[in-house]
C-alpha cells in the first residue's frame, strides 16, 4: 500500500519532477504519463494524486531514460505523448499495414490520434467526425485511408506511383476471403508441381545441410558472438577465411544439381537481382494469377507474389533495405554471424506471405465501416479529384461534391531523400506499369540543392493549392515533416494558409540501422 507522503498533486508532481531531474517538468508532462499509462492516477474528482516512487521509476526505465536523453539533443518542445512507444511492432504494423513494405511510412497511430474524436492536453479539440471525408495527396502505402475506414470516414488518396495507389487500393478493399484462399491453394499447388521438375529444392536442402554442419563447427552459439565482442576474435578476417573455405563445397553443389546462378542478361531488376531459377519461379506464378477472374483476387495475390519477390532478392540479409551487389554465392553474414546463403526458390516465403496476409485480411474485416475509401493514381498538382472519382466511382463522387472534402493528413515526401519508384522496382518490371519518376516531388535525384529546396517548395505548394479548390472552407490540414530546411513557412504562405500549431514528435525504430535521436513535426495548417 501506498504511503499517504509519498502522494503527490499534479502540480506538487510537477515541482518535484523539475528539482529531481534537473530540468523543467510541466504539468502537462505529468497528465502525460496518466493518461498514457506510464504512472497510476490515484483518486479523483479533482484530487488527482501520483506515488513518487512510481515518477521515480519511470525516470529510471529505458524509455524515461531515453525520453529524458532526446528532449536533450532535440528540444524541450519533443511531444513524447505521440511517440508511441506503448505499443509493441505488432501494433504499430497491424492487420493490413504491413501487407506489402514501404519506406517512408508513419504508423497508424500517428493518423488515428488527429483523426479520432479523443482530446487531451495536447489535441484540445476534435478535427474530424465520422462520415467526414478525409484526403491524403500523398497516399504511399495508404495508411490514412485504412485508418479512415477503421474510423467511419471516408478517405480519398491519390499518388503518382501506380504500384502506390496498388497496394493502398489492395488494403481497404473488400474480399471474398475463400475466393483468395482457393487460388492460393490452386497455385501453391501447381508450384510445388513446378518444382518437380526442378533440382533446386533439393539443392537448397543439401545446402542448407552442408551450412548447418560447417556452422556449428566454425560458429558455434553462442561462444562465437560472446569471442567476437570481446574481441578475441578479428570478426572480419576470420568471416572471409571461413567465407572462401565454404565456397568450395557450395560450387560442387551448384555442379552436382545444375544450378544457374544468374541469368543470360541483366537489363532490367528482375534481370540482375535474381538467380535465373528464382525468376522462372516468378513468372510461373504471375502467369498462374493472370488466370484468376476476380479482379480483386487478382489483385491481392499480386500483392503477396510482389512480397514475396521483394524478400527474394539476391543479396545479403545486411543489404535487403540498401541493394549493393548482387551476391550468388554462400558468404559470411555479420548480421547473424555465420555462413548464410541467397534464395534460389522462392517457395518459402511465398507460403508464408500467403498465410500471413489473408490473416491480415481477415482481421481488417472485422474493423473496417461501411464507407468509401480509394487512392487514385495521378500527380496531386494538377489532379481534378471530383472528376477523377466521377469517373471511377460515382457514389462516392456524388457524396464528395456534397458535402466537400473535411481536411487532409498526409506526409509528403522529404526533399532528397527517398527514390519511391525505384523501391519498387521489381515490381514496375513484372506488372508493367509505366514509372512517372519525373513527376516525383523532392526525389532523391535531385538531392539537396538550394534549386532542389526551391522545386520542392514550389511542389508541394501547388498541391495544396490545387487539394484546396475541394476542401470545407474550415478545413483542418495536417502534414508530418522533418522540416531541417525551415521550408514549410513559406509553403504555408505561398498557399494561402498559416500553420496554426505544430507537434514535435520523436521517431523511434526509424529504420533497422538507425536508431539515433530523430523527430519529425505534425503541422497544423488552416486557412487564413
Amino acid at each position: 500500500m501506498i504511503e499517504t507522503q509519498q502522494l503527490l498533486t499534479i502540480k506538487e508532481a510537477s515541482d518535484w519532477a523539475t528539482k529531481y531531474l534537473g530540468k523543467t517538468v510541466t504539468i502537462s508532462n505529468i497528465a502525460y504519463l496518466i493518461q498514457y499509462g506510464r504512472i497510476k492516477k490515484i483518486g479523483g474528482n479533482g484530487t488527482t494524486q501520483v506515488s513518487k516512487q512510481e515518477l521515480i521509476k519511470y525516470y529510471k526505465s529505458y524509455n524515461g531514460m531515453r525520453e529524458l536523453s532526446w528532449k536533450d539533443r532535440l528540444g524541450e518542445d519533443l511531444n513524447w505523448a505521440l511517440s508511441f512507444d506503448q505499443y509493441k511492432e505488432a501494433e504499430t504494423t497491424k492487420h493490413v499495414h504491413r501487407l506489402h513494405p514501404y519506406k517512408g511510412k508513419f504508423i497508424p497511430q500517428l493518423v488515428e490520434y488527429f483523426l479520432d474524436g479523443h482530446t487531451d492536453n495536447f489535441k484540445k479539440e476534435v478535427y474530424f467526425k465520422k462520415g467526414d471525408i478525409v484526403l491524403d495527396p500523398f497516399a504511399g502505402s495508404g495508411t490514412t485511408m485504412v485508418q479512415a475506414c477503421e474510423l467511419g470516414m471516408h478517405a480519398i488518396g491519390i499518388d503518382v506511383s501506380a504500384f502506390n495507389a496498388l497496394i493502398g487500393n489492395c488494403k481497404i478493399a473488400k474480399y471474398n476471403l475463400d475466393d483468395v484462399q482457393k487460388e492460393i491453394n490452386r497455385i501453391t499447388k501447381a508450384l510445388n508441381e513446378f518444382l518437380l521438375n526442378s533440382h533446386t529444392i533439393e539443392f537448397e536442402e543439401k545446402l542448407l545441410e552442408a551450412l548447418y554442419e560447417f556452422n556449428n563447427k566454425y560458429f558455434p552459439v553462442p561462444e562465437y558472438k560472446y569471442k567476437v565482442k570481446r574481441n578475441l576474435i578479428n570478426e572480419n578476417l576470420y568471416g572471409a577465411e571461413k567465407e572462401k573455405e565454404f565456397l568450395p563445397i557450395f560450387n560442387k553443389l551448384v555442379k552436382q544439381y545444375n544450378i544457374k546462378l544468374r541469368q543470360d542478361k541483366a537489363d532490367s531488376f528482375l534481370d540482375k537481382w535474381y538467380s535465373q531459377h528464382v525468376r522462372d519461379e516468378i513468372q510461373f506464378v504471375f502467369d498462374e494469377i493472370k488466370r484468376i477472374k476476380n479482379i480483386d483476387t487478382k489483385r491481392i495475390i499480386s500483392i503477396i507474389l510482389s512480397r514475396t519477390i521483394r524478400s527474394c532478392r539476391a543479396t545479403t540479409h545486411a543489404d535487403l533495405a540498401t541493394l549493393l551487389e548482387p551476391i550468388t554465392a554462400t558468404y559470411y553474414c555479420a548480421k547473424h554471424g555465420k555462413v548464410c546463403k541467397p534464395l534460389f526458390s522462392i517457395l518459402k516465403w511465398w507460403k508464408t506471405y500467403t498465410k500471413d496476409t489473408v490473416k491480415r485480411l481477415s482481421q481488417f474485416d472485422k474493423l473496417r465501416t461501411q464507407t468509401f475509401q480509394v487512392c487514385l493514381t495521378g500527380d496531386s498538382r494538377t489532379l481534378d479529384i471530383f472528376g477523377e472519382l466521377e469517373k471511377k466511382y460515382p457514389a462516392f463522387a456524388e457524396l464528395a461534391r456534397k458535402q466537400k472534402i473535411k481536411g487532409i493528413f498526409s506526409s509528403p515526401p522529404y526533399v532528397g531523400l527517398i527514390d519511391y519508384h525505384e523501391q519498387h522496382a521489381y515490381a514496375y518490371d513484372l506488372f508493367g506499369f509505366k514509372r512517372k519518376d519525373d513527376l516525383e516531388i523532392g526525389p532523391l535525384y535531385k538531392g539537396q540543392s538550394r534549386e532542389a529546396k526551391q522545386s520542392y517548395i514550389q511542389g508541394i505548394t501547388n498541391v495544396l493549392n490545387n487539394c484546396k479548390k475541394f476542401l470545407v472552407d474550415d478545413y483542418d490540414i495536417f502534414l508530418v515533416a522533418n522540416d531541417k530546411y525551415n521550408m514549410y513557412l513559406t509553403i504555408a504562405e505561398k498557399a494561402g494558409m498559416q500553420i496554426v500549431n505544430q507537434y514535435k514528435r520523436p521517431v523511434l525504430n526509424r529504420t533497422e540501422k538507425d536508431k539515433g535521436a530523430y523527430s519529425e513535426i505534425i503541422f497544423h495548417l488552416r486557412s487564413k
